[in-house]
């Protein structure tokens, strides 16, 4: 991989007309926060999470039980690969990739072209694309979800977990195999059906890491949108992000809802919405992203 600055594994540069970690110094605001030695994805040879970590994400949801992680997870890395799949890669090509939210700027864009022409397309938790392709593409490459949101994937799309308890990682080795587990807090898939080959686990560090160095403590845990943002911008070259945001009458709802005035995002108290659309904004500003601000 040719791409993340400093204090990371890898060499810069690559082949965009924009890169995100690029031009060290044109954007100290970016440079002091941006940390690429920290993967995204949690793997055989970083399971062993840094006990602050350990303590925060298991506080995420405190009322269940916790389970000793190491174990958990070498019990799951013998049914999923385990692997890090975005270390390598031929520095001549562009890595493009498109971070797909779910907002209702999205209807009538016409934006599905566009977005069905890059490298990756990342989705997440319920975002249809059937019935809505002219608007947000038909093509996925990642999909982003946690047990409660989880559902049937195509064999070429890579299900990326973000796990938020101990439990979660018990339900993904259930679901692909005995189909014991039903329930969290909620009723879950008892089997999932996705390529094996294809699962990942968002590492709960890099949670952390997006917690402290970005949304800066706003919310107690940055939003979906925010993870899946940040997993691109480590992963990626080039980053242009859809679907993100209030609509054009200052609406925050998803496009496949018909109620408009649906916003949950808003009211949850969990996420701060408008922090998170600040950094969105800087990290435009910056060109570290381009944003597509829909209809």
């Amino acid at each position: 991989m040719q791409r993340l600055s400093k204090g990371g594994p890898y060499p810069r540069g690559c082949a965009c007309r924009r890169c995100p970690a690029d031009e060290a110094g044109a954007a100290d605001w970016f440079d002091a926060r941006f940390d690429g030695a920290v993967s995204p994805v949690w793997t055989k040879d970083n399971m062993d999470l840094p006990p602050d970590v350990q303590r925060w994400w298991l506080m995420l949801q405190p009322q269940f039980k916790s389970h000793n992680t190491h174990e958990v997870l070498s019990k799951l890395f013998q049914i999923v690969p385990g692997e890090d799949p975005y270390r390598s890669r031929d520095p001549r090509h562009c890595r493009r990739c498109a971070v797909v939210g779910n907002s209702g700027n999205l209807r009538g864009s016409g934006y599905g072209p566009e977005i069905d022409g890059h490298d990756f397309i990342m989705r997440m938790n319920q975002a249809p694309t059937v019935g809505f392709e002219g608007d947000v593409g038909s093509r996925t490459t990642h999909h982003f979800m946690y047990p409660e949101s989880a559902r049937n994937l195509p064999a070429n799309v890579s299900f990326v977990l973000v796990p938020f308890k101990t439990l979660d990682l018990l339900w993904i080795a259930s679901a692909l195999s005995t189909g014991q587990i039903r329930f969290t807090y909620a009723p879950v898939k008892p089997f999932l059906r996705v390529d094996k080959e294809k699962v990942q686990i968002y590492n709960p560090a890099f949670f952390k890491y997006i917690h402290d160095r970005w949304t800066e403590h706003h919310g107690r845990y940055p939003s979906t949108g925010m993870l899946v943002l940040f997993f691109a911008l480590h992963v990626c070259d080039e980053v242009n992000v859809f679907g993100f945001g209030a609509d054009s009458r200052g609406n925050w709802h998803h496009y496949w809802e018909n109620n408009r005035y649906a916003g949950e995002f808003r009211k949850t108290g969990v996420h701060d919405a408008d922090f998170e659309a600040h950094i969105v904004d800087m990290l435009s500003k910056t060109s570290k992203i381009e944003v597509y601000r829909g209809s």
